[in-house]
This record gives C-alpha cells, sequence and structure tokens, in this order.
C-alpha cells in the first residue's frame, strides 16, 4: 500500500477505506504511547508523540476530503464522503481526549525554542475552545454536535458539487455577443448576422459555460436564466441543510460558553471577536461607499445613454454592462486579450513566475501516481543559489485544473500530504474549473481567470514553502484561518506587471507578446469598478457574519440576503436569487469570510514592498526572498501579526485598501 497517497491503491472504495484505516490506526497507536509515558512529561516523549499521532490523521482528513471533491468514480466520491466524517470524529474524539490534555499541560516547554512553545500554547487553546476541560455530559454533546455538523457539512457541500443546472436554447440567436470558439464549441455557426445551430443548445452552470454567458451575452433573458440557475444550484435540499447546521452551530458556541457561533469562530483568529469583525465590515465600506456611488451613477448613465430599455439595472445585468462600459470608457474588451490566455501558456508562465519569484524550479513528474489522466503533477526544487538546500525536492504539487463529471466546481488549493522538516516533504493540489485545451480549441481563459490562476498558486506556495517546520501541526497553511488569504491575493497583485504578463501573455496563432498598450488598458479597466465588487465582498462577509450571529431559529434566509443587497448593491435584486443554497464558504469558512478582505488590507501592503525594491523587475529584487523568507517559510510556527511586523516594520493600515479601491 501506498502509505502517502489513498488514490494509489487500486482506485476502489474498498481500498479507500483500508488506507483511511490504517492513518487512523497509527493515530490511535500514537496517542496510546503518549499516554503510557511515565515520569515526567517532555516535549519528545508527549508533544512529539501527539504531534504524530496529528499528522495521521490530517493525512486521513485531507485526502479523504480531496477524494471527495475530484475522484472520477462516483463510488470512491460517495465512500470519501462517509470517510471524512469517520475521521472528523477521530479527530473530535481526541480534541476531547482530558488525558491527552493533562499530558500536554504538564510538558514544560520553557527550555524549548519559541515555535516549539507557541505550537504548544495553541494546542492548549484548541482543546479548551473544543471543550475539553468540561464535564462529561457536556463533552458528550459536543461530541455529538461536532458529528452533527460535519454530516450536514458534507451533506451541502455535495449536494452543490452534484448539482449542475443545464439550460436549453432553442434560439442560438440568444448568443449573441459570446465569443468564436464559445460558439464553435456548441456547434454554434455564424451565417452573416445570424447564428445557426443543427439542435438547441444546451449550457450548463459550469464555470467555463456559465461566466462567458454573464460577460458576454447581448441578450438579458440569458443572462437571466443563467443567472438563477446559477444561483438556484443546492436548492431546495440545502436550505434546510443550512438551517440545521446553523441551528447545530449555534448549540455548540452556547454549549462552550460563547454568545453566538461568530464569537468563537474569532476567538483565536487575528480579528478576535465578532465585535471586531463588524467594526472592520463598517470600515470597509465606509473606504469604498463613495467611490462606489460614483461608479454606478457613471454606469447608470451610460447604459441610460445605450439602452434605456434596460434600466433599472439588475443583477444578472452586472457583468455584461460593466464589460459594456469598459469596452466604451477605456477602449478595453476583454474578449481581445483572451487570444493572449491559451491555457497551457498560462500553466508554463506561472510555474516561470513562480520559479523566477520564489526561487524554486519546477519538474515534471510524469510517472507520479495521479486521481485522474488529466492531472499533472511537479516537484519542486529550491533553486536559491544562496541556500544550503539548492537543488532538494521541497515538495510536490499536483494541477486538476478542468472540469469533469462529479468533481467539484470550486477553485480551491487543497493540502495532501503534510510536510516535517527532516522526514517528509510536503505535497498539495489545485482543484480549479479553467477551459480545458481541446484539438483546434486552445482553452483559451478570461483575464479574470488568469487572475484566479495567480491567487490559488499563492496558496500553493505558502502551502509548499511553508511545509518544512519541525512540527508537522505547524507545517503549510498552518497560520491563524484570517491570514491565510495574504499570500493568494499578494500574488494576484502581479497580473498587472505588463513585463512579467509578455513573457507568456502571447497571442496563440501568432506568437505575439501582449502589447503594452493593451495591458494598460486592461490595467486602467480592471480598476473601475473595485469599489462595487468591495461593497459585494462586504455583502457577502455580513451575511455570513450575520447568519451566525443571530438566533437560528429567528432566521430567514431570503430575506437576509435580500436585505444584504439593498443596503449594500445599487443593483436590483433579481427574485429567486437564492445563492446561500451554494455559497460553500458558509460551510468552510462559516462565520469568517471576512478573511478575504480583511487578508487584502496586508495583501496589498505586502505588494507595495516589492515597489520599493527600485530593481525594475519585480520578481528579482531582495523583497522576493525577504517575503519567502519572513511570510512563507514560517508557515504556522509564529502568530500572523509577527510575521506582518518582520516583513512590513509596523502595523497595517486602511490606506493601501482605500488607495486600491479610489484608483479607478
Amino acid at each position: 500500500m501506498d502509505t502517502l497517497h489513498l488514490w494509489n491503491g487500486g482506485g476502489t472504495a474498498d481500498t479507500a477505506k483500508q488506507w483511511t484505516e490504517m492513518h487512523l490506526a497509527a493515530s490511535r497507536e500514537k496517542v496510546a504511547e503518549l499516554l503510557a509515558v511515565e515520569g515526567t512529561r517532555t516535549v519528545e516523549n508527549t508533544l512529539a508523540l501527539y504531534d504524530k499521532a496529528q499528522w495521521h490523521l490530517r493525512m486521513a482528513g485531507s485526502q479523504t476530503g480531496v477524494m471527495f471533491m475530484v475522484h472520477p468514480a462516483a463510488a470512491v466520491r460517495d465512500a470519501a464522503q462517509e470517510l471524512s466524517q469517520t475521521v472528523s470524529a477521530a479527530g473530535v474524539e481526541l480534541s476531547l481526549n482530558q488525558a491527552v490534555y493533562r499530558a500536554l499541560e504538564a510538558v514544560d516547554a520553557s527550555a524549548e525554542d519559541e515555535a516549539t512553545r507557541y505550537y504548544l500554547e495553541r494546542t492548549l487553546l484548541g482543546y479548551r475552545l473544543a471543550g475539553v476541560d468540561r464535564d462529561e455530559a457536556t463533552r458528550e454533546k459536543v461530541r455529538a454536535l461536532s458529528e452533527r455538523m460535519t454530516e450536514l457539512s458534507m451533506s451541502f457541500s455535495r449536494t452543490v458539487q452534484d448539482d449542475v443546472r443545464k439550460i436549453s436554447v432553442d434560439d442560438p440567436n440568444q448568443l449573441l455577443g459570446l465569443p468564436a470558439d464559445y460558439l464553435a464549441r456548441h456547434g454554434i455557426r455564424e451565417n452573416g448576422v445570424e447564428l445557426k445551430a443543427d439542435a438547441p443548445v444546451v449550457l450548463t452552470t459550469d464555470p467555463p459555460e456559465m461566466s462567458p454567458v454573464m460577460s458576454y451575452a447581448i441578450n438579458p433573458e440569458l443572462r437571466r436564466r443563467m443567472y438563477l440557475a446559477y444561483n438556484d444550484r443546492g436548492y431546495p435540499a440545502n436550505k434546510q441543510v443550512l438551517l440545521d447546521l446553523l441551528a447545530a452551530r449555534e448549540e455548540m458556541a452556547e454549549l462552550l460558553g460563547f454568545r453566538s457561533w461568530a464569537d468563537i469562530a474569532t476567538v483565536d483568529q487575528m480579528m478576535g471577536s465578532a465585535a471586531n469583525m463588524r467594526k472592520f465590515l463598517g470600515e470597509v465600506e465606509e473606504a469604498a461607499r463613495e467611490t462606489g456611488e460614483n461608479e454606478f451613477v457613471e454606469l447608470e448613465a451610460f447604459v441610460r445613454a445605450r439602452d434605456p430599455k434596460a434600466l433599472p439595472l439588475t443583477l444578472s445585468d452586472a457583468r455584461f454592462w460593466e464589460e459594456q462600459f469598459r469596452r466604451a470608457n477605456y477602449d478595453f474588451d476583454s474578449q481581445s486579450v483572451r487570444p493572449y490566455f491559451p491555457y497551457e501558456q498560462v500553466e508554463a508562465g506561472i510555474l516561470a513566475t513562480a520559479g523566477k519569484l520564489f526561487r524554486v524550479r519546477f519538474e515534471r513528474v510524469s510517472n507520479a501516481p495521479v486521481w485522474d489522466a488529466a492531472v499533472k503533477a511537479f516537484d519542486v526544487l529550491d533553486d536559491d543559489s544562496s541556500s544550503a538546500h539548492k537543488g532538494e525536492t521541497v515538495g510536490r504539487i499536483y494541477l486538476d485544473m478542468h472540469p469533469r463529471e462529479g468533481k467539484s466546481k470550486w477553485f480551491s488549493e487543497c493540502s495532501l500530504v503534510g510536510g516535517v522538516l527532516g522526514a517528509q516533504v510536503p505535497e498539495a493540489s489545485l482543484v480549479c474549473n479553467f477551459p480545458q485545451p481541446k484539438d483546434n480549441d486552445p482553452g483559451l481563459l478570461q483575464y479574470s481567470d488568469v487572475g484566479t490562476y495567480f491567487h490559488e498558486f499563492g496558496h500553493l506556495m505558502h502551502e509548499v514553502l511553508g511545509g518544512r517546520q519541525r512540527w508537522a501541526g505547524q507545517s503549510g497553511i498552518a497560520t491563524e484561518g484570517d491570514f491565510v488569504e495574504v499570500p493568494s491575493q499578494m500574488l494576484e497583485e502581479f497580473f498587472e506587471d505588463a513585463d512579467l504578463l509578455r513573457t507568456f501573455a502571447k497571442h496563440y496563432e501568432t506568437g505575439e507578446p501582449i502589447p503594452y498598450e493593451t495591458v494598460t488598458r486592461m490595467t486602467k479597466a480592471s480598476a473601475h469598478g473595485r469599489a462595487l465588487s468591495t461593497l459585494a465582498q462586504v455583502m457577502y462577509a455580513t451575511y455570513s457574519m450575520e447568519t451566525h450571529d443571530r438566533r437560528a431559529a429567528e432566521l430567514d434566509l431570503d430575506v437576509l440576503l435580500r436585505e444584504g443587497y439593498d443596503r449594500f448593491s445599487r443593483y436590483e435584486f433579481v427574485d429567486g436569487n437564492r445563492m446561500y443554497a451554494a455559497f460553500t464558504h458558509l460551510v468552510g469558512y462559516t462565520s469568517n469570510y471576512y478573511t478575504y478582505l480583511y487578508d487584502k488590507v496586508m495583501a496589498l501592503e505586502f505588494f507595495a514592498e516589492f515597489a520599493k525594491d527600485g530593481k525594475g523587475d519585480v520578481l528579482a529584487g531582495d523583497t522576493a526572498m525577504r517575503y519567502r523568507r519572513q511570510v512563507l517559510e514560517p508557515g504556522g510556527s509564529k502568530p500572523a501579526r509577527e510575521l506582518v511586523q518582520a516583513f512590513l516594520g509596523r502595523e497595517v493600515s486602511m490606506e493601501a485598501l482605500r488607495g486600491w479601491i479610489q484608483k479607478g
């Protein structure tokens, strides 16, 4: 049996169960060793065994979770869903084990290094937040509630994953405005000014099919149909699942002595409390409100001059008319840059960019075990000339980048194998849904897709470069949860550097690099609407917070959604929008969707440091290695505030965010 890779064992439900049980048994063995220790409790005879037990648990949990998202066999996905719940239950069991807690509490780490002391401190805090110090009856309720929440969360995610809606278009002329390659992919021919098809065209809500419709389709009825289909995924089943999940979280919070789930979810984060979250979201709203009003007034006036019948603008019109506004006011058509972004070229370009920035090298591993033939594996080698480890393999990455039946429809970075210094290199995957190149179709990406690719690759580099810690529990993306989006959002900012883009953004037919003037127009156009998009993020963050900060029994998910859009968006609400039923961040981030905005503030300040380098090439200066050393490589071995202080030399402020919003 391949002890590191669940999928490399025959690809059946039975082998998945055997592999998972192997790691669960290994975890139990380490716990038993820990509890059998007699005499003085030390880091080596207690914390080290606990860390190994947790490594095996995380292996089982992360890989069953990823296989649930990506495995091509439905039977394996079903087994992975069930196994994920089993692993979660084992994790809860360990978190409520009073004997383990007392053993860890007895360890004297005062003579240990700072990272070890921090690890022990965070571990003990986690135990207390789990309710380990409560009576047996309370701990039993916590155990039952945890299992219930895991079951509901997996059910919610599986429903979204499997619910691909379809739209049948009888008149192909409703697809006017869509890119030529999109039309060709769906068997549509151009006949003068009309479009022809031999049969009704069937579109799905998968991102490569949905996104172009919302941006380019001239027909407002088609856009509305696609918008409602996309925002109806998971409904009606997930409405009650979500309400049940929120009620269980509320009960858990109160059981552990907290006012609401939003408070318990933030107490060990950088944010600290739901009250601080509310204050922060108010500050972001204030920073974006005036500019957002001006942006919408400009857009509304533009639409009134072009097509008065299109008013009032609705949420299903937003992306189309923003695209038209950018074309007219910035002479930028986002379709015009797609030929510069064929998928394979973008992939190679991002690998080259990350390689130069982080001083690593990516080598394709053609014989690596993968779960689907479309998945690519690369070893990551240290390429830092000043490092004693130059040439060493520091990790492995997997790129699973295109849609297929049964696969998660999100864009995610996923840990697979936890790194341990001197013992095991980290392994991680990207799970995305970009257009897939086929025959004469190069799989052209929208420029926003390329930004998403940069974002997810930022997570991947954090996972790999932070994956060489003494303690598995501090390896990879193990910082506070509301710091994890900083490296990803920081890497997004490199997308606007013209010299960097021209290294890989080359016309797929002519090989011509994207012109500087085109990049200038693209970046100016993309800056417009930032305030409106920021307010939309505040809306999502507020919705996530309010669903977890109000009494679950009194919640009306639809009314709360409508209130949020009415407060933060100038676009008219589209009746039938039930996006909460497919908003999987409510499962993963729970109340803490504010993380994206909170981390944007830090990411912008981090990126500004690269501009100060003064060496022209944003990838080549001293800042890049300072960023790798001070932000990524520590993983979770230090509090996130210390990482920020080390890199910036100060606390963060809102100024960079305000400047970014107002840049348009």
